[in-house]
């Protein structure tokens, strides 16, 4: 019996693995038809069928229904050219074969794991980035950016490119040649952000907090109320580096109140956390496609305010990149006539057309709920083994948990260990936090409460292993714990609104 067969006996019928997978019933059909389940559904099969059907039962019977054949040349030729023909030397010495990369519980920093529909959208024929149907479905994009932004924006759009060209893009088209440009740090990003004002001319005034604190809303008064003639403010809304989210709407406030632009990074909390561009008053927001998203790494949605648009084309200077001149890519980007401008990564877009529609689906609130929920959960079973956070609770992004690795330790061991033997991969310290926290994320996709068990209880054998007094299973009786109250408060919320 094959895998697409078991699935059919396991849920009673097509119909049913049809909704267990939220597809079509005609992809499961032909799943049958044709013998096997491709091997890209591998991960989600093990999952939701609870692992009565493993990853590595699809990968191998896909592999061997539908393997991979180079047909230029015979069954019995040796990769390459052969050693007589010149261009041999700059052959590979051995022999590669098509990579398969193996299933990977993604709990870092980025990327998280892709939902099997977005994965199955990416993997769509190519069409001309001009096609009429590819335009239509750049218009789509746009408004699904608008609802997940929170804006009315006209300028709202992905980039070609990871989150460091939507932050780049943001300061060579707002910061001119001696612009003062006063840039909130306090972790890895805002030190990007401050190296971009350098680079484009602008003449930064740094405004430092301590990592893992949030930024302080009185030191960005007291540095604007010394420079008057700041042009722009620029923040980071939730540091990656440390876990902590600052007051974005705050910030903007105390910018315009001094007559600053602000250019805000929500490469992390977008689609996790709280992000309203209107009603906060944001100028300038960048994100990245492969956190909250749950998209291929590779994309930056940016959106900017009308005030931003006539900044820029009230400059005298020539922007400084051709292929990030605002002017440009707006004629690229409008509804109305298209100009060539460069060749958009039209499968990435498919991609981010289908993680916007899933989570217009889910609602932003209930994604932010669910990265709380999972949050809340995964805290309750770190603190039962002793493990603390980072950041004040206050300010902790429930999406990203920096928290402090537990004395006598090999973090890099731990780490090392979580991904060989059990397949999770969780982040590093980045800077003055090397060796000394990890970085669990619980954005999108990865957002799952067989993640989080998984996690506490790989996490606790791990330490338990190497010495450290830690009870395998308190972990997860505690998450277990907090799940059961939010649960009962949820019940009672809902009972009292009846």
């Amino acid at each position: 019996m094959n895998c697409a067969e078991r699935l059919v006996e396991i849920f009673g019928s097509q119909a049913d693995v049809a909704r267990a997978f939220q597809l079509d019933r005609a992809v499961v059909h032909n799943w049958v038809k044709t013998g096997y389940v491709p091997a890209r559904w591998a991960g989600e099969v093990e999952r939701v069928t609870q692992g009565r059907i493993s990853a590595l039962d699809v990968i191998h019977e896909a592999s061997a229904k539908n393997p991979v054949r180079v047909k230029s040349r015979p069954e019995h030729a040796p990769f390459g050219l052969y050693e007589s023909e010149p261009m041999s030397q700059y052959a590979p010495a051995k022999r590669i074969q098509s990579f398969h990369p193996p299933q990977r519980t993604l709990m870092g920093p980025g990327p998280t794991e892709i939902h099997p529909r977005v994965l199955t959208t990416m993997s769509q024929p190519a069409i001309g980035y001009l096609d009429p149907i590819f335009v239509e479905m750049m218009e789509e994009l746009k408004s699904l950016l608008r609802y997940v932004y929170q804006t009315k924006n006209a300028l709202t759009f992905p980039l070609s490119g990871p989150g460091s060209v939507g932050m780049e893009y943001c300061f060579v088209n707002m910061v001119a040649p001696g612009d003062k440009v006063l840039v909130c740090q306090n972790g890895v990003f805002g030190g990007r952000m401050l190296e971009n004002a350098i680079r484009v001319g602008g003449t930064p005034v740094v405004v430092e907090d301590k990592w893992g604190e949030p930024v302080d809303p009185q030191k960005l008064e007291d540095a604007l109320k010394k420079n008057k003639d700041a042009k722009v403010v620029a923040f980071v809304h939730g540091e990656t580096s440390t876990g902590c989210q600052s007051d974005a709407k705050l910030l903007t406030q105390i910018a315009h109140k001094h007559g600053a632009l602000v250019i805000v990074d929500a490469v992390t909390t977008l689609g996790g956390t709280p992000v309203k561009v209107d009603e906060w008053d944001i100028d300038a927001i960048y994100s990245a496609s492969q956190k909250c998203l749950s998209c291929t790494p590779g994309l930056s949605p940016v959106s900017f305010s009308d005030r931003v648009v006539e900044h820029v084309k009230k400059r005298k200077d020539k922007i400084r990149s051709w292929f990030m001149d605002m002017n440009l890519l707006f004629n690229y980007w409008n509804a109305g006539t298209r100009t060539y401008h460069h060749t958009a990564p039209t499968n990435s877009l498919f991609a981010l057309h289908e993680a916007l529609l899933l989570m217009r689906e889910e609602g932003l609130e209930n994604a932010w709920a669910r990265a709380m929920r999972h949050h809340l959960a995964l805290k309750a079973g770190l603190e039962a083994m002793g493990i603390k956070f980072l950041v004040k609770e206050h300010y902790q992004l429930p999406q990203m948990n920096a928290v402090l690795c537990p004395q006598g330790v090999d973090e890099a061991q731990v780490r090392r260990t979580l991904l060989n033997e059990f397949g999770i991969e969780i982040g590093a310290g980045l800077g003055p936090l090397a060796g000394k926290v990890w970085r669990i994320g619980l954005m999108g996709y990865s957002c799952r409460p067989d993640n989080v068990m998984l996690c506490l209880s790989a996490l606790g054998s791990v330490l338990s292993d190497m010495g450290l007094a830690v009870h395998v299973g308190d972990a997860e009786a505690a998450a277990h714990g907090a799940y059961a109250q939010m649960h009962v408060k949820d019940a009672q919320r809902k009972k009292r609104a009846a």
